[in-house]
Formats: structure tokens, C-alpha cells, sequence
């Protein structure tokens, strides 16, 4: 695995058309081609079920139906497997999609490829100190995301780690799984493989079908929830259900059968979102969800019934996080203001790829192949290939096995037309033969997004080095109601089990990571929405990866390992926003345990008022932080009402206080060099207890035996580094 995926999801960018029949253009584009092909290839006709019958070739898809839903499913032949609102999340065979997109009762089809992960290298569990910037202990006693629900969609889960055990080993907290790449079918109520619903059953699986090759989400579920039994590196709610879904992505798709392989796509992952808020329904607990995936933005519209089943499924104590992407330290934009005669840039990229541009009026681009003997010229202009039949047109360039541009109104604004270049190529292009591409036309107002390709430089025309490491952030991290999390970063490198320091350092000082992916988003809202420590975060990994793979340079950055039920498991550093989102999601889990119907626009709020700004010098919220990094102990403050009592400090205390047989004991980190104030807050704003301790000890107990049971504050004062505040409880 690398340390940091740059991967952005190559989109199936060649499509039928644009301004064809009004049906076809209810379908999305992924669709469109899929409804293009003449035949099916041979290899999606063989698989069987498992009676025998051979499987016809289905893809799962949004569909929006606006009168009459029962009949038109019926009618062509579709398995509905859940429904919001008018949106439906049905399995279509693949021949009937241009038949019911003719029909006037079906608003729009839609579907997708899968994703990736956002880390390939990935996640970390962040302990205390890297989250609280090294003011002690991260969880306030009386907030461990019991009775809340943490739900994972993710990959590589190893379901008989200690980490998803309670800290003593005793409870096991695994509730429910749903392995979407499950063989063991028969019998199953699933779209696609199956789910196990006791301890018995996920004890026996031991891990998901992709375990023995993947490890991501054994380490993201850590990092939100891991208990760290036998270790010092628990994760942010130790105590809350876990609930998980391992999906499929691009790092996994070898293990489908490829009959199977269109039942894989973005409505099949809102399945699984909804999958784990019905089990917390199902229970009467909050629940939140993170979601270490994600796929590139588009213009087409590929997310629009996406996004509405995702808004359906969010509200009142259902919240979704998702990380912002690893795009940050990769040009990604540009853009051509009227009054600039021309801007541009090299490209390059291995075998087919494709960018995108954007413009409300015609504009010319200028292509340029640069030969050893002499250079070979493209001029486009937008308008010829908006007239073009079908809004395409094909061209031939040196180096390339040919070019294919298409234009399409942009989802977002249709007064703005968006032109998709295909590059065609069997092998990297724009090395041996130099490619640059440049706008021109000096009040033309254009901009440049890169797909897939890359943005370069080259000394044959030094002038063409446009690109901002900007507009990168992933789908869903886009979406409105979705938290957004980028990376910050501190440590700068680990000392491994072996005693070898390895370093690995992304920025400093709570600063953001470079490779955190940065906005605005293709819609032009900000985001990343917060922030969170994503670079060198220790957390836990699978102990089957481990035994498949002993020779992973993953474990040259292994900390420490366990031994438990006669196995061997690992504590492992890695970086990513894959490492920050589950941090954010374990802290808005301790938030509902605080308010169990905060809805998204709460949470949001509280990231507002409460966020630590990393840059002073920035405005907040910005594209870069969003409201800044998140500040777990401060939010909690903000929803108990805390915060406006003026003498509980906003700041964590280092001194340790726990409520052990009815005394509230104070465990400082040095002997006390002078008397300090003690005082006790109820969540009314009464203090109920003031106190002067006495100079010369560490160790300090006082009766609470009389006070009622419930939340506290406890402030610390007169003590240098460390004054400040906790939350305690008294009773159950």
C-alpha cells in the first residue's frame, strides 16, 4: 500500500449523447453507455445462482418515479429494494433501461461506478493527545458514545479484533454486518452478498470476504471507536454499537463475479447507509455514520438522486461524515478570466483519460502535440462541437490514439455548457510526445478542471504551468448535509516496535496536511466543513492482512502488537482524511450521547461556535479548514450550556479526575507547587461545591456522596498548564 492515495476515479466519460431524445437523457451518463452496447460480452453470461438458474445482467440504480411506482417496476421487470420518498433503489435489467426512461412516470435513472478508499496507506487512530493538541486525556469521564451507534462502511474489516471488544475484553461490540461481498447467499434478504446478525456468526466469519487483502476499515473503525484494549491507542467513542458494512470498491472488484459486477454502484452504497440507520432505528439510539470513500465531482449529474436519498436519510440524531479526499498536493484547477489572452497547461496520464471544461460563452482551446521535427496544432471552439450531431465530436492528435470532446449543460446551472475530453491512448501519452492544452480568446471566461489526467510542466513552452491545488474535494464529502473532513497534522513520525524511527511529515503544529483535498466543490460551496489530525494516527489492523501479507511495508510503521484468543493483533501508523473522518464521526458520537437528536445543522452549528482555526490569517470558514479543527471537549461544552458559565474554562484540563466509591479524586501530573481552587458546576450553572486544596501533593479526594446523580463540571484553577475544566458523572 502506498502512504497516500492520489487515485481520482477515472469516470466512464464516453457517452451516447448529450442533446439526444428527451428518454435517454433521463438516464445518466454511465447508463447511457451501458444502454449503447450492441452485446453483451461473453463473460457476464455465465454465472449462476444458486439454484442453477443463470443470473441475467442486472445494475442497481436510483430511480425517480412520479406516479404509479408499483406497476412501472412491475412492468419492467425490476426488484424495488428500498424506497424514500418517490426514490426508489431498484435492481433493472439492463435491457429495460432505455424502455423505462421513455416512460413519461420515470423522472430520472441513475447509477455509478464504486468508489475508492482514501487511503490506500490509510488511516490512523488518533489518541488523545494528537486530537486534544496535547492537553491530556481526549474524553471527558462522562461521555463515551454509550448508547450511541457508530456505523462504518468500509473495506478490510477484521470482525475478532480486541479493538471492537470493551476495554476489558468482556463485551463483545460488533452488532450487525452486512458484507456486500459475501458467496454465502442462500437464504440471504440481501441485494447482494448477505448479513450476520450474532456474535456466534461474526466470531465465526472472523473477518469480510476482502479481509485477507484489506485492512482499511479494521483501522478507520478503530480510530472512531476501537476500545484499545491492551493498548494505549483507543479511539474517540470507545463504548458505542458498532454496526458495519463492507462495500465494494475498485481495491476490492477483483472479488466480484462479473455478472454480478453492475450490482455494485453508488445506490448500492446508499443501501448501506441506510442499512446501518434502520439497524439504529431498529434499537431507538442515535447513529452516526463515517465514510472513508469517495469518487470524483461531475457536472452531469451522477449525484442528484444520490444526494436526495442521502438528505431522506439524515436528520434528527442520523448524521453522515465523510472524508474530504487526498487530492491536496495535485493541481486540479485553473482558471481563464475575461481580460487573459491565454492560460494553459502540459498534460499527461497513463493510457485513456479525461478533464473537463466549463464556460457560460464559446471560447477556443488550443491543443498542441510538440514532435522532435515539428509540432502538430488543435484548435476547438466550443461551438463547433455544440453543433456538432449528438453535441460530440472525434479528432485525431500525434500520440494519442484520438481525442473525443463532448458538451452537455452543466447540472449545477444550464446556462453554462461543460465539455468533457476523452483522451484515447494504450499506453501513458504526454511524455515521449509533450501535449499541452490552452484557452484562449482574450474575453473568454473558462474553467479547467483535471479529471484524470495531470497537470505538468515542460521547458518547451514554459509559459503554459497553469493549475491550482484547489476544487478537489470528493463525492459524497460534497454533498450539503454531509460533514466534510479534512487532515490536520502534528506528528511528524513514529517509532516503530522495532525501535526504528520512520517519519513521514505533511505539515505542523495542527496545520492542515498538504494532501488534504481542498474546495470549493463543482457546485461552489465551501468545503471541507472540518478538520481533524489525519497524518500519522495509530490505530488498529487486521490480523488476517498481517498473517496474508507478513511482508507489507505497512508494518514497518507497526507500533505495537497484542496477543489475544490465540491470535496476534497490530497497532499500525498511517495517514489520510480517511484517518481524520472517523475521528470526527467518534466525537459527533459523544455529541449524541450529550443530545441524542442533534441533526446535521446542529452538529454543524457546534462546529461552528466551537472549532479550533489552525491560520489566523485565514477568514473561517474557508476552503482549506472549513469552521477549522474540530475541538471535541469544547463542543460538548457548547451543547450541555456549559460554555456560558463564565468560570468553566473552554480548555481540557491535564489533571486527571475520575468519581471512584462516592469521592472525586484529583490525580495531578507533578506535586501541586501551590494551593489551587476546586469548584463543581451542576448543569444549571449552580456550583454546588468551592474548595481550596493545599500546596505540596499530586493526589487530592473529596466527598460527592451528597450531591444527586447526573452531569458536572469540575474546575481547576491556580495551577500553571494545568487549569482548566472536565465533565464528570455521578451515578448511572
Amino acid at each position: 500500500m502506498r502512504r497516500i492515495l492520489t487515485i481520482f476515479l477515472l469516470a466512464c466519460a464516453v457517452v451516447m449523447t448529450a442533446g439526444a431524445q428527451r428518454s435517454i437523457a433521463k438516464l445518466s451518463p454511465w447508463l447511457r453507455q451501458m444502454t449503447a452496447e450492441q452485446k453483451l460480452p461473453t463473460h457476464r453470461q455465465g454465472a449462476m445462482d444458486a439454484t442453477g438458474a443463470r443470473l441475467q445482467r442486472e445494475v442497481c440504480v436510483f430511480v425517480k418515479i412520479t406516479a404509479d411506482a408499483d406497476e412501472v417496476l412491475r412492468r419492467y421487470g425490476c426488484r424495488s429494494l428500498t424506497q424514500v420518498g418517490n426514490i426508489h433503489i431498484a435492481m433493472v435489467p439492463v435491457g429495460e433501461l432505455r424502455p423505462m426512461a421513455a416512460d413519461g412516470r420515470v423522472a430520472r435513472i441513475e447509477a455509478r461506478p464504486r468508489g475508492e478508499i482514501l487511503l490506500d496507506t490509510l488511516s490512523k487512530c488518533i489518541n488523545a493527545e494528537a486530537v486534544q493538541q496535547g492537553r491530556g486525556a481526549l474524553l471527558p469521564q462522562a461521555f463515551t458514545g454509550k448508547g450511541v451507534v457508530l456505523g462504518s462502511m468500509d473495506i478490510g474489516f477484521d470482525l475478532s479484533h480486541p479493538n471492537f471488544y470493551s476495554s476489558d475484553a468482556e463485551t463483545y461490540r460488533i452488532k450487525r454486518l452486512w458484507d456486500m461481498l459475501a458467496t454465502d447467499t442462500v437464504g440471504s434478504r440481501m441485494p447482494v452478498g448477505r448479513d450476520y446478525t450474532t456474535q456466534e456468526e461474526l466470531l465465526a466469519l472472523g473477518h469480510t470476504r476482502d479481509g485477507l487483502e484489506q485492512t482499511h476499515g479494521t483501522h478507520t473503525l478503530g480510530i472512531a471507536a476501537g476500545s484499545g484494549c491492551g493498548s494505549p491507542y483507543h479511539g474517540v467513542a470507545p463504548e458505542t454499537e458498532l454496526c458495519m458494512v463492507a462495500n465494494a470498491v475498485s481495491n476490492n472488484a477483483n472479488l466480484i463475479d462479473s455478472t454480478l459486477y453492475d450490482r455494485f454502484t453508488f445506490a448500492t452504497d446508499a443501501l448501506g447507509f441506510k442499512y446501518l440507520f434502520d439497524y439504529a432505528n431498529s434499537v431507538g439510539k442515535p447513529c452516526v455514520v463515517t465514510f472513508s470513500e469517495g469518487s470524483g465531482q461531475d457536472f452531469w449529474g451522477y449525484d442528484l438522486l444520490y444526494n436526495e436519498m442521502i438528505e431522506k436519510l439524515l436528520g434528527p440524531g442520523r448524521i453522515m461524515v465523510a472524508a474530504a479526499g487526498n487530492q491536496g498536493m495535485m493541481k486540479s484547477w485553473f482558471h481563464k478570466e475575461p481580460g487573459e489572452g491565454s492560460v494553459g497547461t502540459f498534460l499527461i496520464a497513463s493510457k485513456t483519460a479525461y478533464c473537463t471544461l466549463k464556460s457560460a460563452k464559446d471560447f477556443t482551446m488550443r491543443l498542441v502535440a510538440y514532435g522532435k521535427e515539428q509540432n502538430d496544432t488543435l484548435l476547438i471552439r466550443g461551438s463547433e462541437v455544440t453543433h456538432a450531431k449528438d453535441s460530440i465530436r472525434r479528432y485525431n492528435l500525434p500520440g494519442l490514439d484520438s481525442l473525443e470532446v463532448l458538451a452537455y449543460p452543466s447540472c449545477y446551472n444550464p446556462l453554462e455548457t461543460c465539455y468533457d475530453l476523452t483522451f484515447y491512448s494504450q499506453r501513458s501519452f504526454g511524455i515521449q510526445v509533450p501535449l499541452s492544452l490552452e484557452l484562449l480568446d482574450n474575453q473568454s471566461d473558462v474553467e479547467f478542471w483535471r479529471g484524470s489526467v495531470k497537470f505538468t510542466e515542460n521547458n518547451r513552452n514554459a509559459r503554459l504551468a497553469a493549475g491550482e491545488k484547489t476544487h478537489n474535494v470528493h463525492s459524497p464529502s460534497c454533498l450539503p448535509r454531509v460533514i466534510s473532513v479534512g487532515a490536520t497534522s502534528y506528528r511528524d513520525s513514529i517509532r516503530n516496535k522495532n525501535g526504528e524511527w520512520h517519519a513521514y511529515w505533511l505539515g505542523h503544529e495542527g496545520l492542515r496536511a498538504e494532501f488534504s483535498s481542498v474546495g470549493p466543490t463543482m457546485a461552489g460551496a465551501i468545503k471541507p466543513d472540518v478538520m481533524a489530525p489525519g497524518n500519522n494516527i495509530i490505530s488498529s489492523y487486521s490480523s488476517f492482512f498481517k498473517e496474508n501479507n507478513p511482508k507489507s511495508s505497512d508494518f514497518d510503521w507497526e507500533v505495537a502488537t497484542y496477543d489475544f484468543n490465540g491470535r496476534t493483533y497490530s497497532w499500525t501508523s498511517n495517514s489520510g482524511t480517511s484517518s481524520s473522518c472517523p475521528a470526527v464521526a467518534g466525537a459527533i458520537a459523544l455529541w449524541l450521547q450529550a443530545k441524542p437528536d442533534l441533526t446535521p445543522e446542529d452538529v454543524m452549528g457546534v462546529i461552528q461556535r466551537t472549532s479550533r482555526r489552525p491560520d489566523a490569517s485565514l477568514a473561517y470558514p474557508n476552503n482549506y479548514y472549513g469552521y477549522g479543527e474540530i475541538d471535541v471537549y469544547r463542543g460538548l461544552l457548547d451543547i450541555l450550556g456549559l460554555d456560558r458559565i463564565e468560570a468553566v474554562a473552554r480548555e481540557h484540563t491535564r489533571a486527571t479526575i475520575t468519581v471512584e466509591n462516592g469521592r472525586l479524586r484529583i490525580v495531578l501530573p507533578q506535586t501541586a507547587p501551590s494551593p489551587f481552587r476546586l469548584r463543581v458546576f451542576a448543569l444549571d450553572g449552580r456550583r454546588v461545591s468551592d474548595v481550596q486544596l493545599p500546596a505540596g501533593e499530586n493526589r487530592y479526594e473529596q466527598p460527592v456522596t451528597a450531591l444527586p446523580g447526573g452531569i458536572y463540571a469540575v474546575q481547576l484553577d491556580g495551577l500553571p498548564q494545568l487549569s482548566g475544566s472536565t465533565l464528570i458523572r455521578i451515578g448511572h
